[in-house]
């Protein structure tokens, strides 16, 4: 079972509206070594990508890496402009393709910590330090920026209520198959030790969205250590968000990553994704 652990965070006020301002008021100790990159994992995100990069707090990030999968609008031109290493793909591979990318880019670079940033800007950046610390100081492998971790700060934030329910819903299941005690398993907010991208063989994971579950479930397999902070998250026009229908085909998927998890634990079925 994975050495799991629960990080709470002080955070004041409710509204979306302060939330930048408060999380970049929060005391963070200082830098441990080591060597941050943040990944950037790109598809029409033009519109926020600037602000997005603008707002990452540099002096606890080294470098930026974005892969843009083959947008249809203008992210591969902007992101030329911007103090940033950019990959594109020639045709689009998907969520999860492009994360590959992103993170052997990152080790290629030698990174002891990636941090993976979506650039639509739903997320805080300001919020990397509290994320990459405990896994520089030695204490956790896989960081997760919970939204859920604060009573009514996701639905505060304009989560709708759908994916609200959802996602406390199969957090709990998978809480209870995976022995884990996560308030949130589907943020797209991480951080990965570089131990952790070596020693699990994320290459063997899907192209789409299903992905981030079968990471956390090799994770949890090969017990590295996971803990939580509390996160805040922006929902807007601009942000990037799945649809109904291919948010319940990933609820199933991850129902069945997990499923399958448990059949490889016990010798029934096992997986490639699970064996090094």
């Amino acid at each position: 079972m994975s050495s799991l652990k629960t990080v709470s965070g002080e955070v004041a006020s409710h509204s979306p509206v302060a939330a930048t301002d408060e999380l970049a008021a929060i005391t963070t100790p200082p830098r441990p070594p080591g060597k941050v990159v943040v990944v950037m994992p790109a598809y029409n995100a033009a519109r926020t990508l600037e602000r997005t990069v603008q707002a990452i707090p540099m002096d606890w990030v080294d470098e930026i890496i974005l892969v843009d999968d083959n947008s249809t609008d203008e992210t591969l031109a902007l992101a030329r402009t911007l103090p940033i290493h950019v990959i594109w793909h020639p045709h689009n591979v998907g969520y999860g393709g492009n994360q590959k990318t992103c993170y052997l880019e990152a080790l290629r670079r030698d990174a002891d910590v990636v941090v993976m940033l979506h650039p639509d800007g739903q997320y805080e950046p300001q919020l990397i330090p509290r994320m990459v610390a405990p896994i520089l100081r030695g204490e956790a492998d896989l960081v997760l920026g919970s939204r859920l971790a604060e009573p009514g700060a996701a639905l505060a934030g304009g989560m709708p209520r759908y994916k609200y329910v959802c996602n406390r819903i199969l957090t709990a299941v998978q809480n209870r198959l995976l022995g884990t005690s996560m308030t949130e398993l589907h943020t797209g907010y991480r951080a990965y030790s570089r131990g952790l991208l070596l020693g699990v063989p994320f290459l063997r994971n899907a192209l789409g969205f299903a992905f981030d579950s079968e990471l956390l479930a090799q994770a949890v397999h090969f017990d590295f250590r996971m803990i939580e902070v509390p996160a805040r998250s922006r929902y807007f026009d601009d942000s990037s968000s799945i649809s109904f229908g291919a948010a319940t085909v990933y609820g199933l998927e991850t129902l069945w990553i997990t499923g399958r998890l448990i059949l490889h634990r016990r010798g029934i079925w096992r997986s490639r994704k699970l064996t090094r």
